[in-house]
């Protein structure tokens, strides 16, 4: 039994030794290339997301739905508000580019574990700020009905249809409808930021506890 036990503990140092063992250069190599490739890929979706909506408008049906905000007397606010957007994002996919071309210079491990915190910060605020945008803007629906003393007469001219309800309980109604909408879609983008930056950002936090392994 004790011949086995010897001969079983010699076959496993064997194999230890036949185990290539990585070394310090080697290990951050491949992290550093592993979340350069991570905030390439966030860099890409963060344009596709911003380009692709876009194609929308080449549809005729979603340029008419478009026309909404014209007869409702939002098409004013509804250009700021886009401006403002489009400013803002445009800036996050500028920090993302700076980010990558950041992480992508090979420096040294705890230069890179505070690109990797930079990145994910950066991340998180393009996040917030998108959701919040989408939350701003059905509230300014709200308001923007709430206030205005024409809409049931515009609404009915968009539809060409006349509503049984009186004007009041309508403009109420349309407005927990725009909430409800409202927070559904936050909640459906929320769900789709997660799934694609969220499991990007994990993978960026798993290669920051490595690099930090390797500077204990």
């Amino acid at each position: 039994m004790m011949d086995e036990l010897e001969l079983l503990k010699k076959d496993w140092q064997k194999r230890d030794k036949d185990i290539p063992q990585l070394s310090y250069d080697d290990i951050y190599n491949m992290t550093w290339k592993k979340s350069s490739s991570i905030v390439k890929w966030i860099l890409i979706i963060s344009i596709l997301e911003f380009t692709l909506p876009h194609l929308l408008y080449l549809i005729p049906a979603f340029q008419d739905s478009m026309s909404i905000y014209d007869t409702l007397g939002f098409k004013k606010y509804f250009y700021i508000i886009s401006v403002i957007q489009y400013t803002v994002i445009i800036y996050f996919i500028y920090q993302f580019y700076k980010r990558y071309k950041e992480i992508s210079v090979l420096e040294n491990a705890k230069t890179l574990m505070q690109k990797i915190i930079k990145t994910r910060k950066t991340v998180k605020n393009y996040v917030v700020f998108s959701l919040s945008m989408i939350l701003f803007t059905v509230l300014l629906m709200i308001i923007g009905i709430y206030i205005s003393e024409d809409f049931v007469q515009n609404i009915s001219e968009f539809n060409n249809t006349k509503s049984d309800l009186p004007p009041e309980k309508l403009k109420i109604a349309l407005m927990v409808g725009i909430g409800i909408f409202g927070t559904l879609l936050t909640l459906f983008m929320g769900a789709i930021y997660f799934l694609l930056y969220g499991r990007l950002l994990k993978k960026l936090k798993k290669n920051y506890y490595k690099l930090k392994k390797l500077e204990v």
